[in-house]
């Protein structure tokens, strides 16, 4: 079982929750078996937001995952938090064929 940071049982109230959000991503982006989330159902509304050359992270993607195709995309979905609430949330994250989804994150919640 993993220790949460102090930070994150602290956070109770929905402005809370946005600043916490964004740490979530943050340690979801740098070590990929820290998740603080977990997406309850189907990922909906999935558009593209950037291909090859025009995602940033693009040689990171590729030294740590592999080539590929690599898709920056966004969608849907309700998100469960690690305090146990779930939320309506835009989630992002880059994929690949043969890879799947990598650094998922929560961008905004919606509700």
């Amino acid at each position: 079982m993993t220790t949460l940071p102090h930070y994150q049982l602290a956070a109770h109230g929905r402005l809370l929750l946005i600043v916490v959000s964004h740490r979530l991503a943050y340690h979801n982006n740098t070590c990929d078996n820290l998740v603080w989330f977990e997406i309850v159902g189907e990922i909906t509304d999935i558009e593209t937001i950037a291909t090859g050359s025009g995602i940033r992270i693009l040689p990171l993607l590729r030294k740590r995952y592999g080539p590929g195709r690599w898709r920056k995309l966004k969608g849907v979905a309700t998100v469960r938090l690690f305090d146990g609430t779930t939320h309506l949330a835009e989630v992002h994250w880059f994929e690949a064929h043969g890879i799947g989804k990598r650094k998922m994150r929560i961008k905004r919640f919606l509700d």
